[in-house]
C-alpha cells in the first residue's frame, strides 16, 4: 500500500543522533510518499510538531528513556502514533509505565524497518477508517 493520489500529506517525525539511520529511514518514508524530517533532540522534535504534529514520531529509546515527559509532549495528529527504536536486541532502556502505554512499538532499527513501514501504514489507513484525518469544509458550509 503506497500514499494515495491527492491525499492528505502524511508527516513523519524521526528523533535522534543517530543520523545514518535517520537519513536511511527518511529517504525510505519520502520513497513512498511520506513526509519526513528529522531533528536530534525531543526538545526540537516538540517545537517542529507545535507546527505540523508528524501521524507518527518515531523516537530514540534511550533519548525517552531520559525524559519520558518530554517524548508525550510531542504533539501528533489526530489518530497518530509514537514509536520507539534502539539500535541493538540488548539496547531497550527502562521507561516508564506511562510512556509504554503510550507507545505503539518498539523496534530494534534498522533490522525492523519493514516493521516500521507497515506500522505507518497501519497508522495512516487507521486515521483515515476512523475519520480522524484533517477534514475539509465544503465552501458553501464555511463561516464568512
Amino acid at each position: 500500500m503506497t500514499q494515495v493520489e491527492g491525499a492528505v500529506e502524511v508527516r513523519v517525525l524521526l528523533v535522534g543522533e543517530d543520523a545514518a539511520l535517520l537519513e536511511g529511514l527518511s529517504q525510505s518514508f519520502a520513497a513512498l510518499g511520506y513526509v519526513p524530517h528529522v531533528v536530534p533532540t525531543l526538545h526540537e522534535a516538540r517545537e517542529f510538531a507545535l507546527t505540523t504534529a508528524p501521524l507518527l514520531a518515531v523516537v530514540d529509546g534511550e533519548l525517552a528513556a531520559e525524559s519520558g515527559a518530554d517524548a508525550l509532549a510531542i504533539p501528533l495528529s489526530p489518530g497518530g502514533a509514537l514509536v520507539l527504536y534502539h539500535n541493538k536486541v540488548d539496547d531497550r532502556a527502562t521507561i516508564s509505565p506511562t510512556l509504554q502505554r503510550a507507545v505503539l512499538a518498539e523496534l530494534t532499527l534498522p533490522l525492523e524497518r519493514n516493521r516500521l513501514i507497515a506500522l505507518a501504514q497501519h497508522v495512516q489507513e487507521r486515521v483515515r477508517a476512523t475519520g480522524r484525518g484533517k477534514r475539509t469544509t465544503p465552501p458553501e458550509q464555511r463561516l464568512s
